[in-house]
């Protein structure tokens, strides 16, 4: 059976409803039409010309990011720059565009929990519970389960390791080829790690609140790295790229676990070659 893009945005709100999301984001359908038939799926972590292309070149009709292909109401549509020219070549094209942002960030089985389970994490919570304090356009589903939706994971390693360790544990991981950034003075022995894919450096305080020796996560600032120092909490800066990209990964192949579970002949595939804006290519 081969379903229609409607159908597949069905599944993809189980996966990660929409009403998970921060109030600022933009998830969902970005360029499509619903009734468009799906039988190739390309999964990348950024809506760009590239993955519009390699989906074409994959014969792919749906592409699902991570991050948005428009977060603000757009104007004008400039075809010669961002977002017009990605926006303008999947309609050329016919693709179908779909993002599955902080909804995918905070839902059960999403990019924090793949994030724990790629680092063994056992006895794994909710870093930052959802709530509806302050957050005045976001309706948490009904059912969503809120002990086990949220931003970020906290849970126990295995057993306790260096922290020299714990950083060869991330870049294994994360698939880094280079040295992370640490943050703080290393420690003897570190058992409790919280995560936080993408940017969570927001999150430090909260993290030493939770018992968490180490927080792993992307996109540190200075004051974020102070707070960090003062706290005592050892951080792991593996980079927005890699903390998301690395989760994404999995969530491709579950995701054709899915499909071919409901029945749907449809491929899904990963785009392998995608990278970050900051790779020189020296790599």
């Amino acid at each position: 059976m081969i379903p229609s893009l409607r159908e597949v945005l069905r599944v993809l709100e189980g996966l990660a409803p929409r009403g998970l999301a921060e109030p600022w984001d933009n998830p969902g359908l970005q360029v499509g039409d619903p009734d468009r038939r799906i039988i190739g799926i390309l999964v990348s972590l950024d809506p760009t010309l590239a993955a519009v292309r390699e989906a074409l070149g994959r014969s792919a009709q749906l592409l699902i990011t991570h991050h948005p292909l428009i977060f603000q109401p757009i104007t004008s549509l400039d075809m010669g720059s961002f977002p017009g020219d990605v926006i303008g070549e999947a309609v050329r094209g016919g693709v179908s565009v779909v993002s599955l942002h902080t909804n995918l960030d905070s839902a059960e089985g999403g990019i924090n929990d793949i994030l724990a389970e790629l680092l063994h994490l056992r006895d794994v919570e909710v870093l930052e519970k959802k709530s509806g304090d302050g957050m005045a356009h976001q309706v948490i589903p009904a059912e969503a389960n809120t002990e086990t939706t949220g931003l970020g994971r906290v849970g126990n390693l295995p057993e306790p390791v260096p922290t020299s360790i714990m950083k060869t544990k991330v870049m294994e991981a994360l698939g880094s080829k280079s040295p992370l950034r640490q943050i703080g003075d290393a420690k003897e022995m570190v058992r409790r790690v919280a995560v936080v894919g993408g940017a969570g450096g927001s999150l430090v305080g909260r993290a030493v609140e939770r018992g968490a020796d180490i927080l792993v996560t992307g996109d540190v600032t200075y004051h974020q790295a102070l707070e960090a120092v003062r706290l005592g909490l050892v951080v792991i800066d593996g980079g927005h790229f890699l903390t998301e990209r690395s989760a994404m990964r999995v969530f491709a192949k579950r995701l054709k676990t899915v499909l071919i579970s409901a029945g749907w002949d449809v491929r899904v595939t990963y785009m392998e070659e995608e990278r970050s804006p900051f790779d020189d290519g020296s790599v």
